[in-house]
């Protein structure tokens, strides 16, 4: 039984006691968060608190907060004996001050409040300087993902880039074609299924390989034609760059 403090009530620490209180293995011991308002949702489940003066003895405590938050959370575990882990994929391990156990249990997926997550399939990225930690984090990760990486902070800083690009990035242009089709009364639904099988190419190829469309055949006409239509000068900046980085990646001059 590995019994776990979790400081934090955002979406990342919800989704994680939710994932930790379906195990047998895992006992949640306390929830520790500065908002009392944003406790309310663990109260019927677990013992919770805003003083984190008072903060249970336990196997390991997962600091689930803001990335500016962690250096101000982790001195108060510093006399813990346990294992002290943070859950961002940007801040590196030494961010936990002089803590001797330390470590870094972050879950390489989007959390949005409301949205339930199968954490059987959510890559956990692990990184510790003992081994007893290591297989700590090793064990903890495996109860609840069958996707468990041992990393170091430099590579979980590079994987959290490329996560922006792959999920924050592409998001924002959903946004914009949501924007084009709501200013042209058009359901953005329509473009679900593209956006759909777009992802799915990527189970049998890589996307280097699954690029289509005006820039990589050099269409210019068409190219034009889109940028006539876009009333918007940041997404018409948007449109031409990524155009021309497309066109160069493939050996079309634009």
């Amino acid at each position: 039984m590995i019994s776990i403090v979790l400081l934090g009530t955002g979406n990342v620490a919800k989704h994680l006691f939710h994932a930790f209180l379906g195990v047998d293995e895992i006992n949640v011991l306390q929830v520790i968060g500065r908002n009392e308002d944003h406790l309310h949702s663990f109260k019927d489940k677990v013992e919770t608190g805003t003083d984190f003066t008072k903060i249970a003895d336990a196997d390991m405590y997962i600091i689930a907060v803001s990335d500016d938050a962690i250096a101000l959370v982790a001195p108060f575990l510093k006399d813990k004996k346990g294992l002290v882990a943070h859950t961002s994929g940007s801040i590196g391990l030494k961010s936990l001050g002089n803590i001797d156990n330390r470590g870094v249990f972050y879950p390489l997926q989007t959390f949005s409040k409301g949205k339930a997550i199968d954490f059987k399939k959510v890559p956990i990225c692990i990184e510790a300087e003992h081994n007893a930690n290591m297989e700590l984090l090793k064990k903890l990760a495996g109860l609840i993902s069958m996707e468990v990486h041992e990393i170091t902070s430099d590579q979980r800083k590079s994987l959290h880039l490329a996560a922006v690009f792959v999920n924050n990035f592409t998001n924002y242009l959903f946004t914009i074609g949501q924007d084009i089709c709501k200013e042209h009364d058009l359901p953005f639904s329509m473009l679900n299924p593209l956006i759909k099988e777009t992802v799915n190419k990527l189970d049998y190829l890589p996307p280097c390989d699954s690029q289509t469309g005006p820039a990589k055949r050099n269409d210019v006409k068409t190219m034009e034609t889109h940028l006539n239509l876009l009333k918007n000068k940041n997404y018409q900046d948007i449109y031409s760059l990524l155009s021309k980085l497309i066109g160069e990646r493939y050996g079309q001059k634009l």
